[in-house]
Protein backbone atom coordinates (compact mmCIF):
# COMPACT_ATOMS: atom_id res chain seq x y z
CA UNK A 1 0.00 0.00 0.00
CA UNK A 2 1.52 3.31 -1.16
CA UNK A 3 1.87 5.95 1.73
CA UNK A 4 -0.17 9.33 1.80
CA UNK A 5 1.14 12.74 0.63
CA UNK A 6 1.67 15.56 3.77
CA UNK A 7 -1.01 17.22 1.53
CA UNK A 8 -3.62 14.31 1.81
CA UNK A 9 -3.63 13.93 5.27
CA UNK A 10 -3.97 17.49 6.33
CA UNK A 11 -6.97 17.13 4.04
CA UNK A 12 -8.16 14.16 5.84
CA UNK A 13 -7.51 15.35 9.37
CA UNK A 14 -9.44 18.61 8.30
CA UNK A 15 -12.43 16.82 7.22
CA UNK A 16 -12.55 14.59 10.24
CA UNK A 17 -12.34 17.72 12.75
CA UNK A 18 -15.43 19.01 10.69
CA UNK A 19 -17.79 15.61 11.15
CA UNK A 20 -16.99 15.88 14.62
CA UNK A 21 -18.02 18.83 14.86
CA UNK A 22 -21.18 18.56 13.35
CA UNK A 23 -21.97 15.01 15.28
CA UNK A 24 -21.24 17.33 18.55
CA UNK A 25 -23.19 20.46 17.56
CA UNK A 26 -26.50 18.10 16.27
CA UNK A 27 -26.62 16.35 19.85
CA UNK A 28 -26.63 19.60 21.55
CA UNK A 29 -29.59 20.80 19.38
CA UNK A 30 -31.18 17.48 20.77
CA UNK A 31 -30.95 18.30 24.09
CA UNK A 32 -31.71 22.20 23.96
CA UNK A 33 -34.73 21.14 21.51
CA UNK A 34 -36.17 18.31 24.87
CA UNK A 35 -35.91 20.49 27.90
CA UNK A 36 -37.74 23.37 26.02
CA UNK A 37 -41.43 24.28 26.50
CA UNK A 38 -43.47 22.73 23.31
CA UNK A 39 -44.71 25.41 21.35
CA UNK A 40 -47.73 27.40 22.54
CA UNK A 41 -49.56 26.06 19.68
CA UNK A 42 -48.93 22.42 21.04
CA UNK A 43 -49.73 22.65 24.46
CA UNK A 44 -51.90 19.98 26.38
CA UNK A 45 -54.74 20.66 28.70
CA UNK A 46 -53.43 21.39 32.04
CA UNK A 47 -50.27 23.03 30.51
CA UNK A 48 -52.00 26.55 29.87
CA UNK A 49 -49.78 29.49 30.24
CA UNK A 50 -49.64 31.43 33.46
CA UNK A 51 -52.40 34.03 33.62
CA UNK A 52 -53.80 36.67 35.92
CA UNK A 53 -56.24 34.86 38.18
CA UNK A 54 -59.94 35.84 37.75
CA UNK A 55 -63.34 35.30 39.98
CA UNK A 56 -65.13 32.41 39.84
CA UNK A 57 -67.81 32.55 37.27
CA UNK A 58 -66.01 34.72 34.55
CA UNK A 59 -64.70 33.82 31.36
CA UNK A 60 -61.07 35.33 29.83
CA UNK A 61 -61.48 37.45 27.12
CA UNK A 62 -60.18 35.84 23.68
CA UNK A 63 -56.62 37.09 23.00
CA UNK A 64 -56.28 39.49 20.37
CA UNK A 65 -60.03 40.37 20.23
CA UNK A 66 -61.45 43.40 21.25
CA UNK A 67 -63.04 43.68 25.24
CA UNK A 68 -67.33 43.62 24.93
CA UNK A 69 -68.68 44.99 27.50
CA UNK A 70 -71.01 42.24 29.55
CA UNK A 71 -75.07 42.40 28.81
CA UNK A 72 -76.60 43.89 32.00
CA UNK A 73 -78.12 40.48 32.88
CA UNK A 74 -74.34 38.96 33.12
CA UNK A 75 -72.14 40.31 36.11
CA UNK A 76 -69.21 41.99 34.97
CA UNK A 77 -65.91 39.93 34.92
CA UNK A 78 -63.47 41.37 37.59
CA UNK A 79 -60.05 40.75 37.92
CA UNK A 80 -58.46 39.82 41.60
CA UNK A 81 -55.08 40.98 42.76
CA UNK A 82 -52.84 38.32 42.69
CA UNK A 83 -52.10 38.04 46.72
CA UNK A 84 -56.53 37.33 46.04
CA UNK A 85 -58.10 34.10 46.79
CA UNK A 86 -60.36 33.03 44.01
CA UNK A 87 -63.10 30.94 46.05
CA UNK A 88 -64.72 28.05 44.16
CA UNK A 89 -67.64 26.89 46.71
CA UNK A 90 -66.93 29.43 49.82
CA UNK A 91 -70.52 31.04 51.10
CA UNK A 92 -71.20 34.63 50.47
CA UNK A 93 -72.41 35.68 53.55
CA UNK A 94 -74.72 38.77 52.91
CA UNK A 95 -75.33 41.25 55.45
CA UNK A 96 -78.03 43.88 55.27
CA UNK A 97 -77.72 47.26 56.26
CA UNK A 98 -79.43 50.14 57.52
CA UNK A 99 -77.93 53.49 59.01
CA UNK A 100 -80.17 56.54 60.85
CA UNK A 101 -79.04 59.38 62.75
CA UNK A 102 -80.23 59.98 66.35
CA UNK A 103 -83.69 60.69 64.95
CA UNK A 104 -84.29 57.52 62.93
CA UNK A 105 -83.53 59.36 59.61
CA UNK A 106 -81.78 57.39 56.86
CA UNK A 107 -78.18 58.47 56.65
CA UNK A 108 -77.55 57.52 52.95
CA UNK A 109 -74.61 57.95 50.51
CA UNK A 110 -72.01 56.00 52.87
CA UNK A 111 -69.69 54.00 50.99
CA UNK A 112 -67.71 50.63 51.81
CA UNK A 113 -64.46 52.28 53.81
CA UNK A 114 -67.38 53.63 56.08
CA UNK A 115 -68.29 50.11 57.55
CA UNK A 116 -66.14 47.72 59.72
CA UNK A 117 -67.82 44.28 59.54
CA UNK A 118 -66.88 41.57 61.92
CA UNK A 119 -67.67 38.05 62.72
CA UNK A 120 -67.13 36.98 66.52
CA UNK A 121 -65.27 39.57 67.06
CA UNK A 122 -62.65 38.67 64.32
CA UNK A 123 -62.88 41.42 61.31
CA UNK A 124 -63.82 40.31 57.97
CA UNK A 125 -62.67 42.03 54.75
CA UNK A 126 -66.24 43.21 52.77
CA UNK A 127 -66.09 42.55 49.43
CA UNK A 128 -69.38 43.48 47.85
CA UNK A 129 -70.74 46.69 48.58
CA UNK A 130 -74.23 47.82 47.01
CA UNK A 131 -75.71 50.91 48.17
CA UNK A 132 -79.29 52.05 48.99
CA UNK A 133 -80.62 52.52 45.93
CA UNK A 134 -80.57 49.44 43.99
CA UNK A 135 -83.64 47.44 43.31
CA UNK A 136 -85.03 44.95 45.53
CA UNK A 137 -86.35 41.21 44.48
CA UNK A 138 -89.54 40.12 46.58
CA UNK A 139 -91.26 36.96 47.01
CA UNK A 140 -94.40 37.64 48.70
CA UNK A 141 -96.48 34.87 49.95
CA UNK A 142 -99.70 35.32 51.19
CA UNK A 143 -101.35 33.03 53.78
CA UNK A 144 -105.11 32.41 52.94
CA UNK A 145 -106.03 29.55 55.23
CA UNK A 146 -108.02 28.92 58.54
CA UNK A 147 -109.62 32.16 59.85
CA UNK A 148 -108.30 34.43 57.31
CA UNK A 149 -109.76 32.73 54.28
CA UNK A 150 -113.16 35.08 55.44
CA UNK A 151 -110.81 38.39 54.97
CA UNK A 152 -109.18 37.95 51.70
CA UNK A 153 -110.50 41.12 50.37
CA UNK A 154 -108.52 42.92 53.24
CA UNK A 155 -105.37 40.80 52.29
CA UNK A 156 -105.98 42.09 48.86
CA UNK A 157 -105.91 46.12 49.56
CA UNK A 158 -102.80 45.27 52.10
CA UNK A 159 -100.87 43.05 49.53
CA UNK A 160 -101.66 46.15 46.91
CA UNK A 161 -100.65 48.87 48.96
CA UNK A 162 -97.26 47.35 49.78
CA UNK A 163 -96.70 46.76 46.04
CA UNK A 164 -97.00 50.71 45.87
CA UNK A 165 -95.10 51.73 48.63
CA UNK A 166 -92.12 49.65 46.52
CA UNK A 167 -89.89 51.58 44.33
CA UNK A 168 -89.97 51.43 40.47
CA UNK A 169 -87.16 48.99 40.15
CA UNK A 170 -88.34 46.56 42.87
CA UNK A 171 -89.45 43.08 41.08
CA UNK A 172 -92.35 40.79 42.88
CA UNK A 173 -93.22 37.72 42.87
CA UNK A 174 -96.63 36.33 44.32
CA UNK A 175 -97.26 33.13 46.04
CA UNK A 176 -100.92 31.96 48.03
CA UNK A 177 -102.39 28.62 48.78
CA UNK A 178 -104.88 27.48 47.62
CA UNK A 179 -107.53 24.15 47.43
CA UNK A 180 -107.41 21.31 44.85
CA UNK A 181 -109.34 18.88 44.50
CA UNK A 182 -108.28 14.85 44.31
CA UNK A 183 -111.07 12.96 44.10
CA UNK A 184 -113.26 13.51 47.67
CA UNK A 185 -110.25 14.89 48.63
CA UNK A 186 -109.41 18.65 49.15
CA UNK A 187 -105.50 19.58 49.15
CA UNK A 188 -104.27 22.64 50.06
CA UNK A 189 -101.38 23.67 47.37
CA UNK A 190 -98.74 26.31 47.05
CA UNK A 191 -99.95 28.58 43.70
CA UNK A 192 -96.80 30.39 42.36
CA UNK A 193 -99.69 33.27 40.81
CA UNK A 194 -96.16 35.37 38.93
CA UNK A 195 -93.01 35.13 38.51
CA UNK A 196 -90.99 37.92 39.61
CA UNK A 197 -91.95 41.49 37.50
CA UNK A 198 -91.81 44.94 37.86
CA UNK A 199 -95.10 45.49 35.64
CA UNK A 200 -97.91 46.83 38.16
CA UNK A 201 -101.30 45.73 36.21
CA UNK A 202 -99.31 41.91 36.17
CA UNK A 203 -98.92 41.87 40.03
CA UNK A 204 -102.49 43.48 40.96
CA UNK A 205 -104.33 41.06 38.83
CA UNK A 206 -102.60 38.12 40.47
CA UNK A 207 -103.41 39.53 43.45
CA UNK A 208 -107.43 39.60 42.36
CA UNK A 209 -106.71 36.20 41.68
CA UNK A 210 -105.85 34.72 44.87
CA UNK A 211 -108.06 32.21 46.38
CA UNK A 212 -108.50 30.85 49.96
CA UNK A 213 -107.33 27.25 51.06
CA UNK A 214 -108.57 24.65 53.77
CA UNK A 215 -104.62 24.24 55.13
CA UNK A 216 -101.61 25.72 55.54
CA UNK A 217 -98.66 24.31 53.55
CA UNK A 218 -95.84 26.85 55.04
CA UNK A 219 -92.87 24.95 54.37
CA UNK A 220 -93.89 23.83 51.30
CA UNK A 221 -94.35 27.67 49.85
CA UNK A 222 -90.66 28.07 51.43
CA UNK A 223 -89.61 25.32 49.53
CA UNK A 224 -91.22 27.17 46.41
CA UNK A 225 -89.37 30.66 46.73
CA UNK A 226 -86.10 28.59 46.97
CA UNK A 227 -86.30 26.32 43.88
CA UNK A 228 -88.37 28.34 41.65
CA UNK A 229 -88.49 31.93 42.45
CA UNK A 230 -85.36 32.55 43.39
CA UNK A 231 -84.12 29.40 41.55
CA UNK A 232 -80.76 30.95 39.54
CA UNK A 233 -78.31 32.49 41.11
CA UNK A 234 -78.49 36.65 41.83
CA UNK A 235 -76.57 38.83 39.61
CA UNK A 236 -73.79 40.36 41.38
CA UNK A 237 -75.59 43.51 41.61
CA UNK A 238 -78.85 41.81 43.26
CA UNK A 239 -76.98 40.02 46.04
CA UNK A 240 -78.23 40.35 49.23
CA UNK A 241 -81.41 42.16 48.16
CA UNK A 242 -83.90 39.56 47.63
CA UNK A 243 -86.37 38.83 50.18
CA UNK A 244 -89.24 36.72 51.48
CA UNK A 245 -92.29 38.53 53.29
CA UNK A 246 -94.73 36.55 54.07
CA UNK A 247 -98.37 37.49 55.73
CA UNK A 248 -98.64 34.28 57.54
CA UNK A 249 -99.30 32.66 61.21
CA UNK A 250 -96.65 30.14 60.35
CA UNK A 251 -98.65 27.03 61.63
CA UNK A 252 -97.54 24.27 59.08
CA UNK A 253 -100.22 21.71 58.46
CA UNK A 254 -100.07 19.72 55.39
CA UNK A 255 -96.39 20.11 53.92
CA UNK A 256 -94.34 17.30 52.31
CA UNK A 257 -91.60 19.59 53.53
CA UNK A 258 -90.46 19.55 57.23
CA UNK A 259 -89.01 22.94 58.40
CA UNK A 260 -84.86 21.59 58.49
CA UNK A 261 -85.40 20.93 54.66
CA UNK A 262 -87.26 24.34 54.12
CA UNK A 263 -84.96 26.25 56.15
CA UNK A 264 -81.43 24.93 54.61
CA UNK A 265 -83.07 25.63 50.99
CA UNK A 266 -83.93 29.27 51.65
CA UNK A 267 -80.72 30.02 53.48
CA UNK A 268 -78.33 28.73 50.14
CA UNK A 269 -80.71 31.69 48.24
CA UNK A 270 -79.21 34.41 50.71
CA UNK A 271 -82.78 35.55 51.11
CA UNK A 272 -83.89 38.01 53.98
CA UNK A 273 -86.90 36.96 55.45
CA UNK A 274 -89.48 39.46 56.86
CA UNK A 275 -92.72 37.66 58.91
CA UNK A 276 -96.23 39.58 59.07
CA UNK A 277 -97.59 36.88 62.06
CA UNK A 278 -101.26 36.94 61.80
CA UNK A 279 -102.45 35.80 65.30
CA UNK A 280 -105.02 33.55 64.60
CA UNK A 281 -104.70 31.05 68.12
CA UNK A 282 -108.02 32.40 69.85
CA UNK A 283 -109.85 32.00 66.44
CA UNK A 284 -108.45 28.55 65.62
CA UNK A 285 -108.39 27.22 69.77
CA UNK A 286 -111.66 27.83 70.12
CA UNK A 287 -112.45 25.95 67.23
CA UNK A 288 -110.91 23.05 68.23
CA UNK A 289 -112.99 22.42 71.62
CA UNK A 290 -116.34 21.90 69.83
CA UNK A 291 -117.20 18.42 69.29
CA UNK A 292 -116.16 16.65 66.20
CA UNK A 293 -120.02 16.62 64.81
CA UNK A 294 -120.17 20.25 65.20
CA UNK A 295 -120.47 22.50 62.07
CA UNK A 296 -117.81 25.38 62.13
CA UNK A 297 -115.06 22.86 63.90
CA UNK A 298 -111.64 22.67 63.40
CA UNK A 299 -109.26 20.01 63.32
CA UNK A 300 -105.51 19.08 64.07
CA UNK A 301 -104.31 16.99 60.95
CA UNK A 302 -102.36 14.24 61.03
CA UNK A 303 -99.02 15.73 59.69
CA UNK A 304 -99.52 18.30 63.05
CA UNK A 305 -100.54 15.54 65.33
CA UNK A 306 -97.18 13.91 63.83
CA UNK A 307 -94.94 16.91 64.14
CA UNK A 308 -96.15 17.17 68.11
CA UNK A 309 -94.98 13.78 68.33
CA UNK A 310 -91.75 14.09 67.11
CA UNK A 311 -91.08 17.02 68.96
CA UNK A 312 -92.62 17.40 72.25
CA UNK A 313 -93.35 13.87 72.86
CA UNK A 314 -90.78 11.77 70.78
CA UNK A 315 -91.03 8.42 73.27
CA UNK A 316 -94.67 7.97 72.59
CA UNK A 317 -96.29 5.45 69.94
CA UNK A 318 -97.12 6.71 66.74
CA UNK A 319 -100.94 5.59 67.29
CA UNK A 320 -101.34 7.29 70.31
CA UNK A 321 -101.67 10.57 68.00
CA UNK A 322 -103.69 9.63 65.14
CA UNK A 323 -107.33 10.21 65.97
CA UNK A 324 -107.84 13.87 66.78
CA UNK A 325 -111.56 13.33 67.70
CA UNK A 326 -110.61 10.47 70.66
CA UNK A 327 -108.38 13.44 72.23
CA UNK A 328 -110.16 15.34 75.15
CA UNK A 329 -110.30 19.28 75.50
CA UNK A 330 -106.88 19.83 77.22
CA UNK A 331 -104.88 17.92 75.05
CA UNK A 332 -106.23 19.34 71.92
CA UNK A 333 -104.99 22.85 73.72
CA UNK A 334 -101.29 21.64 74.55
CA UNK A 335 -100.70 20.46 71.23
CA UNK A 336 -102.08 23.77 69.07
CA UNK A 337 -100.80 25.81 71.82
CA UNK A 338 -97.40 24.04 71.49
CA UNK A 339 -97.31 24.45 67.59
CA UNK A 340 -98.17 27.83 67.56
CA UNK A 341 -95.00 28.60 69.83
CA UNK A 342 -93.11 26.65 67.71
CA UNK A 343 -94.55 28.35 64.44
CA UNK A 344 -93.20 31.61 65.98
CA UNK A 345 -89.70 30.26 67.06
CA UNK A 346 -89.43 28.82 63.90
CA UNK A 347 -89.91 32.40 61.87
CA UNK A 348 -88.09 34.45 64.49
CA UNK A 349 -85.05 31.78 63.78
CA UNK A 350 -85.56 32.55 60.02
CA UNK A 351 -85.52 36.35 60.32
CA UNK A 352 -82.87 36.46 62.79
CA UNK A 353 -80.30 34.34 60.70
CA UNK A 354 -80.90 36.03 57.54
CA UNK A 355 -81.41 39.71 58.44
CA UNK A 356 -84.91 40.14 58.23
CA UNK A 357 -87.60 41.13 60.80
CA UNK A 358 -90.62 39.72 62.51
CA UNK A 359 -94.16 41.89 63.14
CA UNK A 360 -96.87 40.72 65.05
CA UNK A 361 -100.26 41.79 63.92
CA UNK A 362 -103.18 41.56 65.85
CA UNK A 363 -105.29 41.75 63.07
CA UNK A 364 -105.09 42.05 59.44
CA UNK A 365 -105.95 46.01 59.26
CA UNK A 366 -102.36 46.02 62.01
CA UNK A 367 -100.58 44.25 59.01
CA UNK A 368 -100.87 47.55 56.72
CA UNK A 369 -98.60 49.14 59.12
CA UNK A 370 -96.13 46.01 58.89
CA UNK A 371 -96.24 45.98 55.30
CA UNK A 372 -95.34 49.81 54.84
CA UNK A 373 -92.59 49.56 57.39
CA UNK A 374 -90.88 46.52 55.07
CA UNK A 375 -91.42 48.72 51.91
CA UNK A 376 -89.26 51.12 54.11
CA UNK A 377 -86.53 49.01 55.39
CA UNK A 378 -86.00 48.01 51.99
CA UNK A 379 -86.06 50.95 50.48
CA UNK A 380 -83.21 52.06 52.37
CA UNK A 381 -80.91 49.19 53.44
CA UNK A 382 -77.29 48.80 52.13
CA UNK A 383 -75.93 45.18 51.57
CA UNK A 384 -72.31 44.01 52.66
CA UNK A 385 -70.88 40.86 51.83
CA UNK A 386 -68.04 38.92 52.90
CA UNK A 387 -66.58 35.35 53.20
CA UNK A 388 -65.51 34.46 56.58
CA UNK A 389 -61.98 33.57 57.02
CA UNK A 390 -63.18 30.85 59.30
CA UNK A 391 -63.52 27.73 57.21
CA UNK A 392 -64.69 25.23 59.82
CA UNK A 393 -67.65 23.59 58.55
CA UNK A 394 -69.37 23.52 62.32
CA UNK A 395 -72.68 24.25 62.17
CA UNK A 396 -72.66 26.62 64.69
CA UNK A 397 -74.26 30.26 64.89
CA UNK A 398 -72.01 32.71 64.06
CA UNK A 399 -72.44 36.22 65.35
CA UNK A 400 -72.33 39.20 62.75
CA UNK A 401 -71.54 43.12 63.85
CA UNK A 402 -71.39 45.90 61.50
CA UNK A 403 -69.86 49.34 62.68
CA UNK A 404 -69.85 52.82 60.90
CA UNK A 405 -66.79 54.94 60.95
CA UNK A 406 -66.26 58.30 60.72
CA UNK A 407 -70.45 59.68 61.74
CA UNK A 408 -71.19 60.56 65.26
CA UNK A 409 -73.80 59.07 66.61
CA UNK A 410 -74.83 56.68 63.73
CA UNK A 411 -77.53 53.74 64.68
CA UNK A 412 -76.90 50.75 62.92
CA UNK A 413 -78.82 47.87 62.31
CA UNK A 414 -77.91 44.92 60.67
CA UNK A 415 -78.34 41.31 60.80
CA UNK A 416 -76.95 39.55 64.01
CA UNK A 417 -75.49 36.34 62.92
CA UNK A 418 -75.78 33.32 60.59
CA UNK A 419 -75.29 29.51 60.58
CA UNK A 420 -72.75 28.23 59.41
CA UNK A 421 -72.45 25.27 57.02
CA UNK A 422 -72.00 21.62 58.77
CA UNK A 423 -70.16 19.06 56.28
Amino acid sequence: MSKYSSKQKRARRAVFVLLLSLILNAGQLEIAFAQSPPPLAAQGEGSSPRQRPRRVGSTPPAKELPRATPPASTPAVEAVDEDDVVRVDTQLISVPVTVTDRTGRPLTNLRAENFALYEDGRPQRVTNFITSDAPFEVALLLDTSGSTRAEVGLIRRAANLFIEALRPGDRISILAFNSQTDGATKLATVELMTHLTDNRDTLQQAIENIGSSNGTPFYDALERVATEVFRTPARRELRGRRALVALTDGVDSTSAADFAEARSRLQTTGTLAYFIQVNTEDFVEERLMKDCQDDGRLSLSRVQLQRYRKIFDPRAEVADYTNFCQMGPFERMQISRSLYQLARREMGELARDSGGKTFNAADLRDARAAFAQIASDIGKQYSLGYYSNNKARDGRFRNIKVEVRGLQGAQVSAREGYQAPKS
